[in-house]
């Protein structure tokens, strides 16, 4: 077996890259993580250095483990700063580790590439990780937003799994906005219905583009908004640069959906999605001042009529948010997955993940209670 490490997409041909994972989910696309590299959101100082994996035998592909090395754990969504603060408390260094994700991007999806016909690849790939992290000094290798087969697999392996809860929206075949809002309880519907009514008072008009549509006066728009919102929010700047948003994203044709809102025809805020062919993720907002339920409108509401519009199966619209339980995103569970080189470390991990994840299910089921949706005689 022959594993070989590559510290740019771009030194992997994109043939190769698109027959392991195809081109649908966006955020493992091969000119989505090129243009990551080329506008420097990865590379360079970022804190997130391509590291990509590829396991040979007899000169065919068995894996492929899309990965960063990080010096920090921004941007990750699965939060560890917990851990890096116990190794350093004990005089060990934590960084660099190994993440396999997408970045700045907590949405679940492919994360290997695996040979069907060899029923140990995944094996192979774990030991070749570990083998080469060891000899590296690496902490670790955290694969994040695992789809749940993958991430079983993975707690077959030894690895330990943290789960984390979501909301996400699903269609039920509705055929409208007004056929999904008729699921919920009456009381329920009304105030969801007061808040769109509230977004037209207030003389605010939205439309939706998708790919060629949305113009670079447009994208330069969104990253002026983005940056403002950031900033008040964290007091920094974004994680993503103006290039991302006027370079990159228009090369992604009609896997991006833009929502703009006007006010006198004039833009005033805007929220970008990326879809796949069953999927919409709802990624980024900013506005350039605040109006009484606009984000709902422009990153909820939207959406869902897009979804529905699309046939869509699923809107994922990102990390945290129990506001959007009382909008009909329901709560579900996401997995990540850890492999701990240090042995000292390593049980202490175990049992963090295992007391957590009782407490994440425990949430998720008092979460589900409160779905807007009608029960009995609603």
């Amino acid at each position: 077996m022959q594993l070989a490490i590559y510290t740019s997409i771009a030194d992997i041909n994109a043939d190769d890259w698109v027959s392991w994972f195809g081109n649908d989910y966006p955020f493992l696309r091969y000119d989505f993580l090129l243009g990551l590299e080329q506008t420097g959101c990865t590379g360079g100082d970022s804190g997130w250095q391509p590291c990509h994996f590829v396991l040979e035998e007899e000169g065919h592909t068995i894996a492929v483990a899309p990965a960063f090395l990080k010096s920090h754990s921004y941007g990750e969504y699965v939060f560890d700063w917990s851990w890096a603060d116990a190794w350093q408390r004990n005089g060990f260094d934590y960084y660099p580790k190994l993440v396999t994700a997408a970045p700045f991007t907590p949405a679940t999806g492919p994360r290997l590439y695996l040979d069907g016909a060899d029923p140990h690849a995944l094996e192979k790939l774990l030991a070749g990780i570990r083998e080469w992290s060891i000899e590296q000094g690496i902490s670790g290798w955290n694969a994040l937003f695992v789809e749940a087969p993958l991430s079983s697999a993975l707690v077959e392996l030894g690895l330990h799994q943290r789960q984390t809860v979501q909301f996400h929206w699903f269609n039920r075949d509705f055929t409208s906005f007004e056929d999904f809002l008729d699921t919920f309880s009456s009381r329920k519907r009304k105030n969801l219905k007061k808040e769109r009514a509230r977004v037209a008072a207030q003389g605010l008009t939205l439309e939706t583009k998708t790919g060629s549509n949305i113009s670079a006066e447009e994208w330069q728009f969104f990253h002026r908004c983005y940056q403002l919102t950031y900033a008040k929010r964290s007091g920094h700047g974004g994680y993503l640069n103006r290039a991302f948003f006027t370079e990159l994203c228009p090369q992604l044709g009609e896997a991006t959906v833009m929502v703009i809102a006007y006010e006198a025809q004039e833009p005033v805020a805007a929220a970008l999605y990326f879809r796949s062919g069953d999927t919409l993720y709802g990624r980024y907002w900013g506005c350039l001042q605040e109006y009484e339920y606009l984000h709902f409108e422009a990153c909820y509401y939207r959406g869902i009529e897009f979804a529905i519009a699309q046939g869509l199966t699923r809107f994922d619209p990102g990390a945290q948010g129990e506001h959007k339980i009382q909008r009909g995103f329901e709560p579900i569970l996401t997995c990540s997955n850890h492999w701990i080189a240090a042995p000292q470390f390593d049980a202490a991990v175990g049992n963090f993940a295992a007391q957590e994840r009782q407490q994440v299910r425990a949430y998720q089921q008092q979460a589900a209670t409160l779905l807007p949706f009608k029960r009995g005689e609603d």
